[in-house]
């Protein structure tokens, strides 16, 4: 018997599988392990599948130095837009066509640091005004903030908060250096002090290694994260990463697979950059992901709701939260 089924009886036994189990993962065969993973998520998830789209609620300028991003201030890249926070009224147009299209979750995503007290207030009338007029959840995803602004966001009827730790604690440094790895835990764990429900997860192709995706999968497991977005890296010109190769699709599927016998009542969510590995993320939902961002990114181009949906439902699964 192979490791991949000895692990899976594992976690159909109620246990978690070890760092050491999950490096093992990593030198299984492919078509045996990513079975396995969807066998995990259909005994643990079903056909369930969670469909999200993001908008640029406030774009460029960024005074942080994350080597992957379009937005910082720090690099010159091809991202000429800069916009102050969306308008009540383009964020509510926003959430009435995601609506429109069957897409379950509207996420409001800044750029910077963090938003300010002042933009936390004027945000918060958004989501008012969203979740009065428009059926749809709100995520946000407003940077480093403390305890005190999430509990402004909660009471305005946001439902989830996103904040990504891009990587293992080990191996962030050589992503940003601008804030630290303990200053995204402290976020998560304020976000989930107020009653927040939290997405984090993280970029993959960046130099890391496979010991690094398994740390960071391992650390969100521990913080209780259930939402956890895989990025694949588009590697941008004009950022330090603009050289970096792309992952194949079975690397791809082979992390994502790994994630799931890690997270296994999790949705393990595919992200930016799955449009580079040529099926649209298709074999990835039949290897353990049950979830996606839908539509276009926050710099670059995304695959259509439409497309989404028709995709995930050839596969047998169903659109629902």
């Amino acid at each position: 018997m192979h490791f991949t089924e000895e692990f899976k009886q594992k976690i159909y036994s109620g246990f978690e599988i070890t760092r050491d189990e999950a490096i093992v993962l990593a030198n299984e065969p492919l078509e045996e392990l990513t079975a396995a993973a969807n066998e995990i998520r259909d005994k643990m998830c079903g056909n369930r599948f969670d469909m999200c789209t993001i908008i640029n609620g406030k774009c460029g300028k960024c005074s942080e130095d994350c080597k992957y991003c379009a937005q910082s201030a720090h690099y010159h890249t091809n991202c000429q837009d800069s916009y102050p926070l969306l308008s009540t009224k383009e964020l509510l147009e926003g959430a009435r066509y995601n609506k429109d299209q069957g897409v379950l979750r509207y996420s409001i995503v800044t750029s910077g640091r963090c938003l300010c007290d002042k933009e936390v207030d004027q945000v918060c009338e958004s989501i008012r005004e969203i979740r009065r007029q428009v059926d749809i959840a709100v995520c946000v995803s407003f940077g480093l903030l403390e305890e005190k602004q999430f509990q402004k966001l909660k009471e305005a009827g946001a439902s989830r908060v996103h904040c990504n730790l891009e990587t293992s604690r080990n191996f962030f440094p050589k992503v940003c250096t601008t804030h630290t790895y303990d200053e995204k835990i402290a976020t998560i764990q304020a976000a989930q002090s107020v009653g927040f429900s939290v997405c984090s997860g993280g970029i993959v192709g960046m130099g890391e290694t496979m010991e690094d995706r398994i740390d960071m999968a391992l650390t969100l497991r521990k913080l209780g994260v259930k939402s956890v977005p895989v990025n694949l890296l588009n590697p941008i010109k004009g950022t330090p990463f603009e050289k970096n190769s792309i992952l194949t699709k079975d690397e791809f599927c082979r992390i994502i697979a790994i994630f799931r016998f890690i997270i296994p009542d999790g949705d393990i969510r595919l992200a930016g950059g799955r449009g580079l590995i040529g099926d649209k993320g298709e074999k990835c939902f039949q290897s353990g992901a049950n979830a996606a961002i839908t539509g276009d990114m926050l710099t670059t181009a995304g695959i259509t709701a439409a497309a989404d949906m028709e995709l995930v439902r050839t596969l047998g699964y169903e659109v629902r939260k």
